[in-house]
């Protein structure tokens, strides 16, 4: 591709060779390597990014789950399905600072493009057949990044898709995008992602994009916890190597890496970069507090799965940083660390005349996080618990914080826990479909008491004023029985297996 003279000189010399080094396809040129896997949310991009009701699409995530290769992959998908290679840009803002330099650079880099190398106004290519992809890579430390996607798809056809490591500052700017954005979130790996990438087979999931009325009905929990089901074997490895290296891509795309090497990278490449880079610049340039905030993460891999609340977090974080903290600034940092979707807080049921104030439920987006932060290693999957039972009871707990931040992160359903109250005992997750409700219950061990350890169930189901059809309990071991047909149960990779 011959660019014109003045390519160069439109931005800082420095910036413009950047980008033409960043976008080789404008040159007909060979990119990088692009990793062949694709994440589960792939398709669903690419059609929102089409076709979708919104000019822009943002997704976030944490740090390292994968978001840069499926921005690359969609260009990819672009090139090969025919779109010409000067209607795709693509700018990193984390990756070249001069970027971050510029007034408003996302508007200045779309103008030095628009000139530069689609050479023609966008709405007049637009109106051509010659659409403009832009792909901005994360936006979330950019000053004004709403303002100028804002100002861009409303006065240009273009479509725009940005990646964000915080959810806060994504969060932050979407007032001003109402109605101009769709937001995904992307996780770590799901357990068929894990079985497609290390052992390159997964059955469709019986649970899709589509279906939270399906959940309601009795024959889908049925369908759920079928013995002889496709896939059970492959279902049994993907936990195994799930609970043997979590769920970051990493670990599986590395499979022969030694754990210490894979938690070294994890707490550099994740957990630093969110302590000390996501979140080290408050409200007017104030910068908070790096070691409140890698003790507040420290305790919630302590408490992962568990209510804490002020009575835990607050004594501790005291002692150990030896200074009189208070409770209000312990909770500003923990919706900092959910802010960049590493936990999730999961708050208590909320039902009319119950309202009770209770801690909310700390999550992990991943147990392997706890393990490198706190460089303690529990094992999920039945075999390994049965070789060291002394880790029954922290196992049970990381069990709870997956299942929660799995349910967290499907699109469109709420949950929450139901705390204690009074006579009624306490539920662990109740998701909510329409004016239904699912209690579920998490008892992740090898010996289960049908009646005792579906007492919570029970009395959640008994109450017709919650409008529970059926409730669900998440177990250790596949094929467990209990004798109420109102009560699903179901082992904890079962349940991660739907989807």
């Amino acid at each position: 591709m011959n660019l014109p003279e003045n390519a160069r000189d439109a931005l800082p010399r420095g910036l413009a060779e950047d980008l033409l080094r960043i976008n080789p396809h404008w040159g007909g040129r060979a990119s990088a390597p692009i990793p062949s896997f694709r994440r589960w949310i792939f398709n669903r991009l690419c059609r929102l990014l089409r076709q979708g009701l919104t000019p822009a699409v943002v997704l976030r995530g944490p740090r390292r789950v994968g978001k840069t290769v499926l921005l690359r992959q969609v260009m990819q998908q672009w090139l090969a399905d025919g779109v010409s290679p000067e209607q795709i840009l693509y700018a990193p803002f984390d990756e070249i600072a001069s970027l971050e330099k510029l007034d408003d650079p996302i508007l200045a880099v779309a103008r030095w493009f628009e000139d530069n190398i689609l050479r023609e106004n966008f709405n007049e290519a637009a109106q051509g057949g010659k659409t403009a992809y832009l792909f901005f890579d994360e936006v979330q430390n950019l000053e004004n990044w709403a303002a100028q996607i804002k100002h861009l798809v409303d006065n240009h056809n273009v479509r725009v898709l940005a990646t964000g490591s915080s959810s806060l500052r994504i969060e932050a700017g979407r007032d001003s995008l109402a109605g101009r954005i769709t937001t995904l979130d992307l996780g770590t790996l799901l357990l068929r992602e894990i079985a497609a990438l290390r052992f390159d087979s997964a059955p469709p999931p019986l649970w899709g994009d589509n279906g939270l009325e399906s959940l309601l009905t009795p024959d889908f929990w049925r369908a759920a916890r079928q013995p002889l089901q496709p896939g059970r074997d492959l279902r049994q490895q993907a936990f195994e190597a799930f609970s043997e290296r979590g769920a970051y891509p990493i670990a599986h795309e590395r499979a022969g890496a030694d754990w210490p090497e894979v938690a070294d990278y994890l707490n550099e490449t994740v957990i630093q970069r969110a302590i000390q880079h996501d979140l080290r610049m408050g409200p007017r340039g104030q910068r908070r507090d790096e070691k409140l905030l890698e003790e507040v993460f420290r305790l919630c891999c302590r408490y992962a799965g568990q209510t804490p609340g002020q009575s835990v977090f607050a004594p501790e974080i005291q002692q150990a940083l030896a200074g009189n903290i208070g409770w209000n600034r312990i909770l500003t940092y923990l919706r900092f660390l959910d802010g960049t979707l590493l936990i999730r807080l999961i708050q208590p049921l909320e039902l009319r005349l119950k309202r009770k104030k209770s801690p909310a439920k700390v999550c992990l987006c991943d147990h392997s996080l706890r393990a490198s932060w706190l460089q303690e290693v529990v094992p999920l999957a039945p075999a390994g618990l049965h070789a060291n039972p002394h880790l029954s009871d922290i196992a049970g707990h990381l069990a709870e914080s997956a299942l929660g931040y799995f349910l967290a992160s499907i699109p469109n359903l709420d949950v929450a826990y139901f705390p204690e109250r009074g006579a009624e005992p306490e539920v662990d997750f109740v998701i909510t479909v329409g004016t239904r409700r699912i209690p579920i219950e998490v008892k992740y061990r090898r010996r289960i008491d049908p009646f005792e350890d579906t007492r919570g169930l029970r009395a959640f189901l008994d109450k017709s004023v919650y409008n529970a059809p059926l409730g669900l309990l998440v177990t250790l071991e596949d094929d467990v029985a209990v004798p109420d047909p109102r009560i699903f149960p179901l082992s904890l990779s079962q349940f991660l297996w739907l989807k």
